[in-house]
């Protein structure tokens, strides 16, 4: 079989041909023969649909379990050999983080931090019924399906109307990290909530698929006015609350992980208009496969950060060797901020004590915020159901961070993956603190 290189060198041969003019005058030139044309390899599609399906897998014998920080997988049943989900789509009373709670649409009572897990080769049957008070459809991101179980409402199927429950079936024929979601009326409801991770794991692994912790995280963001009760689905621009899994931080759970775990983090960002470069505080990581397919070892590549574009998915995958807590947050700095962040005027080094002193005989707990960073103050006071901009209180001082951020909490001894260790604890002299005069004056700094 020829090289990729030798396919592509040969197609651009074969158009500067087609480009040459043809010998004698008004001669036609003779087509070539199917079998002489360069082709693309078989790997670029799903190839024929009409596979048979294999065994249903089942979960801790055929595969482990991915986990979902602040969400779950969906439940299923084995029916005739085919795994049967069904996913039920309504309104969900969410809670973002603690003081901030909308109404959002969600997929069986969960909002961004539902997932359908499968393995290679068997054939599932996934019922929708829609309990929403609008029209919906569900499409299968990135998987190798027949075109009428795509999900595009209107092109590829009737739309699922209030009340109805639909049925998508086929045959899996690949693995890896996909997403599902809403294919009607998007902007509404990707804005609401309607998104999901859809992990397909490989029917037979091989030594490199292993990992320790394997964790399934969707990049969501959304516009909730200070003091309002529901996502605004026309914002296009300023999203106030960013998302993992349906949760923003201090919200967040943290992903747990023993010293020496190796790790893998499947990443998916339905986020309706962001990019977000995903960064791992402590260690570098590889990139080792996308939606399209798993990255062969010899191109995966390390880094530190890893963008994640809007319709993407990446899987990063490293081994937990440095014990601690380790932020993993987005890298963008709007998107580490959490509402009352957003649309705040610029008081950057005003001086408003006069103005403090002549409010507060009217309020006399009135203080301006603003004037010397986007936390000073911040957490005073709040409008109902808001949150502040920055995060929560940490081991030494207020963490001023929101949005898209967790905590990745490596440590040596643990007892049970589910459950927060607390804070880490800190081996004596590894923590950097307020230097000493004579430290200064012994190595020559004036201050």
């Amino acid at each position: 079989m020829p090289t990729r290189r030798e396919i592509l060198v040969g197609g651009a041969a074969l158009t500067a041909g087609a480009l040459a003019p043809a010998r004698g005058v008004g001669a036609a030139a003779e087509p070539a023969a199917r079998s002489e044309l360069p082709r693309w390899e078989a790997t670029y599609s799903g190839g024929p649909a009409e596979r048979a399906p294999l065994e249903p897998g089942l979960p801790g014998h055929d595969y482990t379990p991915v986990t979902v920080p602040d969400g779950a997988a969906l439940p299923f049943r084995i029916v005739d050999g085919v795994k049967v989900f069904h996913l039920v789509i309504s309104e969900v009373r969410h809670e973002f983080a603690p003081g901030l709670v909308a109404t959002c649409w969600g997929y069986d009572g969960r909002v961004s931090s539902s997932t359908i897990e499968a393995v290679e080769g068997e054939r599932v049957r996934i019922y929708v019924t829609n309990r929403l008070p609008a029209a919906t459809s569900v499409h299968w991101h990135g998987i190798y399906l027949p075109n009428g179980m795509d999900g595009v409402g209107g092109l590829n199927q009737p739309r699922i109307r209030p009340g109805e429950t639909f049925r998508y079936e086929w045959t899996l024929r690949q693995h890896g990290s996909f997403m599902f979601h809403s294919h009607h009326d998007e902007m509404t409801q990707f804005a609401m909530g309607l998104t999901g991770m859809f992990v397909i794991h490989p029917r037979t692994p091989v030594e490199d698929d292993h990992v320790d912790r394997d964790f399934a995280i969707l990049l969501g963001e959304y516009s909730v006015e200070v003091g309002t009760s529901r996502p605004n689905p026309i914002e296009d621009r300023s999203f106030n609350v960013l998302t993992f899994n349906g949760k923003t931080f201090p919200g967040t759970s943290p992903l747990v992980v023993k010293t020496g775990d190796r790790v893998r983090m499947r990443i998916g960002n339905l986020s309706a208009m962001d990019h977000h470069p995903v960064h791992v505080h402590g260690h570098h990581f590889r990139v080792t496969a996308t939606d399209g397919d798993r990255i062969p070892r010899s191109a995966q590549w390390p880094e530190t950060s890893v963008l994640v574009g809007v319709g993407q998915v990446r899987d990063i995958e490293f081994v937990a060797d440095a014990p601690g807590d380790w932020a993993v947050h987005c890298h963008m700095t709007h998107h580490v901020m959490n509402q009352m962040g957003h649309k705040f005027p610029n008081l950057i080094g005003v001086d408003a004590r006069g103005l403090d002193d002549r409010v507060r005989s009217l309020l006399p707990d009135y203080m301006t915020m603003g004037t010397s960073g986007m936390t000073d103050g911040m957490h005073d006071a709040v409008p109902p159901n808001s949150i502040a901009m920055r995060g929560a209180r940490g081991p030494f001082d207020e963490i001023t961070m929101g949005g898209l951020v967790t905590v990745l909490k490596v440590r040596d001894r643990l007892e049970r993956y589910d459950r927060d260790p607390g804070w880490y604890r800190h081996p004596p002299g590894t923590v950097a603190r307020r230097a000493t005069r004579e430290e200064l004056s012994r190595d020559g700094i004036a201050v």
